[in-house]
């Protein structure tokens, strides 16, 4: 099946089935040790060709969401997990629970907003269909400043280093982009009354991502340096030093009212740590 039915560019398309997949696996649609479906269906499914569908499988395999084999299709190897002192959780109810309350307040530190987009992408589908109706949102999200030299993605080859560059600004726009998008939509359905959206750049190098929820609630993950294959627009494929974002291993913090708690002294350090960057370091708002 051509792209060009889609009416959009090959990165685009890329870009699309390879969010929708991820939120997919982020949310447990496709839990662990299952099968994706083949690559003929997902290319039915998305109106694209079968080469976007195995680019984009070998994205995830290069994240280490899938393993794939010849005559055998794609295994899920790899689930999102949060880690509380309590229990083990996934990521999506967390959120989820969050965007439940009549007031959802985010405040995100982290690399590129596409691990963001998918979560609000998914919640947002949940707003649409009447399941939960929040009366306001209000994000704050604080990204690396355009103009940093980033240790990573780093190409371990230097000629790669201008296009791996390139990428990396390209799935930030486009990511960023469709967040906006996204909740401007919702509030100008008059589906939630009061969106804010603030979006500011600090001079730092994120070794973590850190979303602080409604005041109460902190996910907090170090990035894991790996060495892998990123897959550029044009199929072609590069080696370099890359963070895993959406498959970071994250810890849950509860702010539970005792101030000397170990959940309430990090709570309270990590809102203080993000509005001390977000109103001294960063630059903005855009």
């Amino acid at each position: 099946m051509s792209e060009g039915h889609t009416g959009e560019g090959g990165g685009r398309s890329f870009e699309r089935v390879a969010g929708e997949l991820r939120a997919r696996l982020a949310s447990g649609r496709y839990p662990l040790h299952s099968r994706l479906p083949s690559q003929r269906e997902l290319a039915h499914e998305f109106s694209v060709s079968r080469d976007t569908v195995q680019r984009v499988l070998a994205e995830l395999k290069s994240e280490r969401w899938i393993e794939s084999r010849q005559g055998s299709g794609s295994r899920v190897i790899k689930s999102q997990r949060i880690h509380s002192p309590t229990s083990s959780q996934r990521l999506g109810p967390l959120i989820s629970a969050a965007f439940e309350q009549k007031e959802v307040t985010l405040d995100v530190y982290t690399l590129t907003s596409e691990s963001l987009d998918v979560h609000i992408r998914l919640q947002a589908e949940r707003i649409r269909s009447g399941e939960i109706a929040p009366e306001r949102i209000v994000l704050r999200m604080l990204l690396p400043s355009e103009s940093l030299e980033l240790p990573y993605p780093r190409a371990l080859d230097a000629a790669d280093a201008p296009r791996l560059r390139d990428r990396f600004r390209t799935i930030t726009r486009r990511s960023t982009e469709s967040l906006v998008h996204v909740l401007r939509d919702l509030k100008a359905a008059a589906l939630v009354p009061s969106v804010e959206l603030h979006i500011r750049h600090a001079p730092l190098t994120p070794t973590f991502k850190l979303y602080v929820i409604n005041g109460a609630e902190v996910l907090h993950g170090l990035y894991q340096i790996v060495e892998r294959d990123l897959v550029l627009d044009s199929g072609e494929q590069l080696r370099a030093l890359d963070v895993l974002g959406l498959g970071a291993t994250l810890t849950h913090h509860v702010h539970d009212g005792d101030p000397d708690s170990a959940g309430t002294v990090f709570v309270d350090t990590m809102c203080k740590w993000f509005g001390s960057v977000w109103d001294l370091l960063s630059e903005g708002p855009e």
